[in-house]
Formats: structure tokens, C-alpha cells, sequence
């Protein structure tokens, strides 16, 4: 297959899978019963995690991108103020476990990267695939069922948006 070939097969399985996902999650729905990998090759329960009390899970296209970053540090600025209201936060890319591990440890996050490979968590949340990237987006879960989520999630502004909803200004 010659190279524009491949850009063009690329291109066009992107688009149709961006339409092919699911409807992302309503509010009210359960959190999906799914599992991966974090960044230390450890499986993680989605649903275990969130089961008890607030659950972020945020969906971002790439480790270690600008945006991405940006969305994690704010995260990261704000992790003592959000594990204070008892949150606890998910982030989750199709990265492999080692692009995660590499992109928690440079920029020091104190929360799991999920390594997507597969899609199954993507698929489950019903977040739109864009040429083998996840969009960005995010889920505000308490206590098993879904409060708030951001079809458009901010990258700089994330834990603000969040600790507004907690606060009950959204």
C-alpha cells in the first residue's frame, strides 16, 4: 500500500469511527463496567474506583501534547483541593502503559493514566475516536452514577469546571 494510500485508509477509518461511536453517557447513567491498564501495567476497575464517592474520568488525545498537558497539570495544580472534596481522577488516552508511565512521571501526576490501546474504555464512554485519538472530554461520576460531563472539556480549566460543579455552580 503506497503511503498516500495509507494516509487516505487512515483518514477516512478516523471519520467513520468518530461516527461509529456510541452516544456518550447520559446523566444519570452507571458508571461502565470496564477495566485497563494504568501507567505501571496494573489493571484498574473503573466502576470499583468510582463506586463510593466522586470519580473524574477525563479523556484526553495524546500524552505529553500541549493541550494534554495542560489538562493534566491543571489536575495535578489542583489535585489536593479535589482529593479534599473526594474526588478521585482518571485520566485516560489510547497511549500504550509506557507512554503513560513516561507522562505521569514528567510531569508528576499524583492520579492513574488508563492505557487505552484497545478503545474499550473510549467505546464504553462513548467518546468519539478522530484517526486513533481519543476527543476530549470528561465525566463527572458520585458515587457510581454520572453528575456532569464536558463533550468539549477544557484543557487549563478542567479542575475549575470541576470543583464548580461540586460546589453546585456549574
Amino acid at each position: 500500500m503506497s503511503p498516500i494510500t495509507k494516509i487516505l485508509s487512515a483518514i477516512t477509518t478516523g471519520v467513520f469511527a468518530a461516527h461509529a461511536s456510541a452516544e456518550p453517557l447520559a446523566v444519570g447513567a452507571a458508571i461502565p463496567a470496564v477495566a485497563q491498564k494504568n501507567q505501571d501495567g496494573v489493571t484498574v476497575n473503573v466502576a470499583e474506583t468510582g463506586a463510593t464517592s466522586y470519580l473524574l474520568v477525563y479523556f484526553y488525545p495524546k500524552s505529553d501534547t500541549p493541550g494534554c498537558t495542560k489538562q493534566a497539570c491543571s489536575l495535578r495544580d489542583s489535585y489536593a483541593v479535589l482529593t479534599e472534596k473526594g474526588v478521585k481522577t482518571l485520566g485516560v488516552s489510547m497511549d500504550s502503559v509506557k507512554a503513560q508511565k513516561a507522562f505521569k512521571d514528567k510531569y508528576q501526576l499524583p492520579f492513574d493514566l488508563l492505557a487505552d490501546e484497545d478503545g474499550v474504555v473510549v467505546t464504553a464512554f462513548g467518546v468519539p475516536k478522530i484517526l486513533g485519538f481519543a476527543k476530549r472530554q470528561a465525566f463527572l461520576f458520585k458515587e457510581g452514577k454520572l453528575v456532569w460531563r464536558d463533550l468539549a472539556a477544557s484543557t487549563e480549566q478542567q479542575a475549575a469546571d470541576v470543583l464548580k460543579v461540586i460546589s453546585g455552580n456549574p
